[in-house]
């Protein structure tokens, strides 16, 4: 009798546990393509950059935690003026790829975080290639939120803002100085 209850008590444990893994997989956001709506495989992604905080908050809400993050904001300014700016400009402005700082999208998708990350780790048409292999999940959020930070369009159109960054929003300009306290490191 003992050895039944034991083994019905190991069998309803591992049935929670695998109900609670399932959940929880399912819980993960799938990002797709934007040109083909193909699922992406962040399995492609760098290893590094997969499993800090920030990338495990975003792909369960789709909200990159990092927007308006100072020291994140700095990283990713740096990483913009490394990894995009050849083909979107110094300050996003739009060179050979579009401008990322109005309120237009060439994939309407990029309005929202979710449809941005998929944008830039899966690439789109033309000249943007997928930057799975060249960013880390982690990096692409960086250059995310100061994509996001630098915007000056019509604070209706910006979709990815909570109502309390709608309250506060005052369009950048590239005079303005980014004030990083010392010692601040890039977390939600």
């Amino acid at each position: 009798m003992k050895k039944t209850i034991r083994t019905a008590g190991g069998l309803a444990l591992a049935t929670l546990l695998l109900a609670a893994t399932a959940a929880q997989a399912q819980a993960q956001i799938t990002f797709r393509n934007v040109t083909d709506g193909s699922a992406l495989d962040l399995n492609n992604a760098r290893e590094e950059g997969r499993d800090t905080p920030g990338v495990k908050q975003f792909l369960e809400t789709g909200k990159n935690p990092y927007n308006e993050k100072p020291a994140c904001l700095k990283l990713g300014e740096d990483l913009m003026l490394t990894a995009c700016s050849a083909c979107h400009g110094h300050y996003a402005e739009g060179k050979i790829g579009p401008s990322l700082t109005d309120d237009y999208w060439t994939y309407p998708e990029g309005k929202i975080d979710e449809g941005l990350f998929s944008i830039i780790f899966g690439g789109a048409r033309a000249q943007m290639g997928p930057q799975y292999l060249s960013l880390t999940l982690d990096e692409m959020l960086q250059v995310m939120a100061w994509v996001r930070h630098i915007y000056h369009g019509p604070v209706e159109a910006a979709d990815w803002m909570t109502d309390e960054q709608r309250k506060t929003y005052k369009p950048w300009s590239p005079d303005q100085k980014l004030d990083v306290p010392a010692g601040a490191t890039c977390a939600p």
